[in-house]
């Protein structure tokens, strides 16, 4: 190990990737003051693309609520992402945005935004900070891997270029929005060295529904179709029948709640809303339990949630309503006038359910509350917000270095989603990777003495 007395030089240290995660490693690093040399290295012309594009309807920084909810959104990965947020975590964040002169607050939903909502004017304070301590920037430098002398190696603007640095701190992303820098390319480059990575999939995403039978347009035809999307047999084709995909493609499902139950038994109960799509569902209740469904298809083939198109209303509410005389209205104008059934919440009902069904008012009540809808793919990891899988904690210690490099040219230490952790949208994505910056930047400064 190297010893911070035993040179006069600075050490250099390479951030690659220009994001939330590496951007807090590097200012963590250049904390460090003349003792360090942090340059940045970023594939895109500018860096924070991503984290612009997130800030596009308003930048959720974090949330707010109690510290044992906050790290239950993090699933399986809560012990090990545990400690990063205990040492910087929703209160520390926001003062640091503060301390940007970025004045944040709480909305309704107990997410906490900038004052301002907008996610470029604190990220240009924070670079404003980051040049002023000495961190250097250098955009367009695709990783390429390491050179057989341990140099780092980039395709740059002009051609390869190869850098040497003392330690590394990768904070690559995952695999979603390659055109805003996260390819994933980096995971075949670790894994010829040894380092253990789940593979990427796509997390807080749409998916696709079990296509309609042409021929189940009533009857007993019908009946085995919805036997069918119970989940006893997968369907061939995806997405929804040209009348409904045609009309209500991009409208929103509002005030409706999804319960799912999957084959181990973990369950999903929430009310929001989410959108239709030319070939199925997506939208902030979806992606809630995109990772239930995700799994679930990936073990099964296929995953049916319910969806209770009047969550407000009792079941035994709803039986009332339908059954009341309708005398010579139609079913749509009763539906519309004793439960507010129209719309999109009418064309789904008539999507999945025959005549029999429809004309049945204990069967459409029974829709009504839980109409079952499969589906069977997640959309493609590109679409995604953002992706599971990635560096193993397993292959890392404490302090985020990857312990199959550690007799490496220099210590490799690595941050953000690029590690194999996923949570839903709400502040919680954000708030894991700058702490995860923090913690990498931390242990690179440790390695030297710092």
């Amino acid at each position: 190990m190297n010893d911070a007395t035993s040179s006069v030089s600075p050490f250099r240290i390479a951030v690659i990737g220009g994001g939330p995660a590496g951007l807090m490693a590097a200012e963590v690093l250049s904390g460090a003051g003349a003792a360090v040399q942090v340059e940045v290295f970023d594939a895109m012309p500018s860096v924070g693309r991503k984290f612009l594009l997130a800030g596009k309807g308003g930048l959720n920084l974090t949330h707010s609520e109690a510290p044992e909810p906050f790290l239950s959104r993090y699933g399986e990965r809560s012990a090990e992402l545990q400690p990063l947020l205990a040492a910087f975590g929703p209160s520390d964040l926001r003062a640091w945005a503060e301390a940007l002169g970025v004045e944040t607050f709480i909305g309704s939903s107990g997410r906490v935004f900038p004052k301002d909502m907008k996610a470029a004017p604190l990220l240009r304070a924070w670079l404003q900070r980051l040049r002023l301590a000495g961190v250097k920037f250098s955009m367009r430098h695709r990783w390429l891997g390491w050179a057989e002398d341990g140099a780092l190696t980039f395709a740059g603007p002009v051609g390869e270029v190869k850098t040497q640095a003392d330690a590394v701190v990768l904070a690559l992303g995952g695999g979603s929005w390659a055109r805003l820098g996260s390819d994933g390319a980096w995971v075949p480059l670790l894994a010829q060295r040894g380092v253990a990575i789940a593979p990427l999939r796509p997390s807080n995403c749409g998916f696709d529904v079990a296509a309609l039978p042409r021929e189940a347009a009533s009857g007993e035809t019908r009946r085995e179709f919805l036997k069918e999307i119970t989940g006893q047999s997968p369907a061939p084709q995806a997405g929804w029948t040209e009348h409904f995909s045609s009309r209500f493609a991009g409208q929103p499902f509002k005030s409706v709640a999804i319960q799912f139950t999957d084959s181990q038994g973990r369950s999903f109960h929430r009310k929001g809303e989410f959108v239709a799509t030319a070939t199925g569902v997506e939208g902030s209740l979806v992606y809630a339990v995109s990772s239930l469904l995700r799994d679930e298809i990936a073990a099964h083939g296929s995953a049916t949630f319910h969806l209770d198109l009047l969550p407000d209303k009792t079941p035994e509410q709803v039986l009332v309503e339908v059954r009341h005389p309708r005398g010579s209205r139609s079913l749509s104008s009763h539906l519309k006038s004793r439960l507010s059934i129209d719309g999109i919440k009418a064309a789904m009902l008539h999507e999945l359910l025959g005549k029999d069904a429809m004309n049945s008012p204990v069967q459409l009540a029974h829709a009504l509350k839980a109409l079952p809808v499969r589906v069977i793919a997640a959309r493609p990891i590109d679409e995604a917000i953002s992706t599971a899988g990635g560096v193993m904690f397993e292959a890392m210690d404490k302090q985020l270095q990857l312990s199959t490099l550690k007799d490496a040219a220099q210590p490799v230490f690595c941050a953000g989603e690029m590690l194999d952790w996923e949570a839903p949208t709400g502040g919680y994505l954000l708030s894991a990777c700058f702490a995860s910056g923090r913690v990498a930047g931390q242990g690179a400064l440790s390695h030297f003495g710092l």
